[in-house]
Order: C-alpha cells, then structure tokens, then sequence
C-alpha cells in the first residue's frame, strides 16, 4: 500500500507545482494534481515555496485549511471515480455534480463525506465503511 509521509506528500505537491509552472513533462498521477493545483489559485502561493511548505502547521482550531490533505482527498476521490470504487460513486457524483452545477462542487460535497467516513473509522478502530460512505453521498446528491 501507498502509504507517503508528510514531507513526501508536501514534495510531491510543491514539485508537481514547479514542473507545471515551467512547462515540464508531468507523470500522469501530476497531471491530475497540477489540474486539481490549477483549480485551487488559494493554494498556489504555499506550493511555491517549497521550505515554507514542509515546515507549515496546519491548524484547524486557527482556521487554517490543510492544501496538501485537500488536494490528497482530491486525488483520493478522483482515482475512485476512475475505477467506480466503491460501486457507485460515479454515479452518485454525476448526480451530485448535475444537482450542484459543478464535478468541483461535488467532489467537495463528496469530500466531507469521505472526512465524516474517515473520521468514523478513526473513532471506532474499524475499517472504513464504504456503504456508509456512498449512502452519505447519495444523500448529498438527492437533498434538496
């Protein structure tokens, strides 16, 4: 299993970053971050500095958002859409997306689903449950 470290994950991003600002050739796993990167102009600053990057601690208690775990999560549900994991996702996210105007929209609908889900596991040292998980996006997608 994949499983980077903190400074891995800040590196991937901040150079995935670069590369795209100077026009390298980019792996296809950074071609969907450099568009998720591209799709989040609020992060661009913290992923141009590379030292500052490694060093920052985010903290939610002062209001401050996490770019590297919200474009992991990015990542994360991307590649789930790709391969329909679990069952049915895709779907609900073309509903989520036509019900809220935009696939970003929807992802980060799906987002705080995956984080509610997580969270859960967290809580109860168990696995996540993914039926719990698409139920809460299905819910996302049919509310009114």
């Amino acid at each position: 299993m994949f499983n980077p470290s903190r400074d891995e994950v800040r590196q991937f991003f901040t150079e995935t970053w670069r590369k795209q600002r100077q026009g390298e050739i980019l792996t296809p796993l950074e071609a969907i971050a450099a568009d998720w990167i591209t799709e989040h102009p609020e992060y661009h600053a913290e992923l141009t500095d590379t030292e500052a990057a490694q060093a920052q601690d985010y903290s939610p208690e002062r209001g401050q958002t996490n770019p590297f775990l919200h474009l992991s999560m990015h990542l994360a549900i991307t590649e789930q859409l790709s391969i329909d994991q679990p069952p049915g996702i895709r779907a609900a996210h073309e509903r989520l997306a036509a019900r809220l105007g935009s696939t970003h929209d929807a992802q980060h609908a799906i987002m705080e689903c995956l984080g509610e889900t997580i969270w859960e596991a967290q809580r109860t040292g168990m696995p996540p449950d993914t039926d719990a998980y698409l139920q809460r996006i299905e819910r996302r997608a049919t509310r009114d």
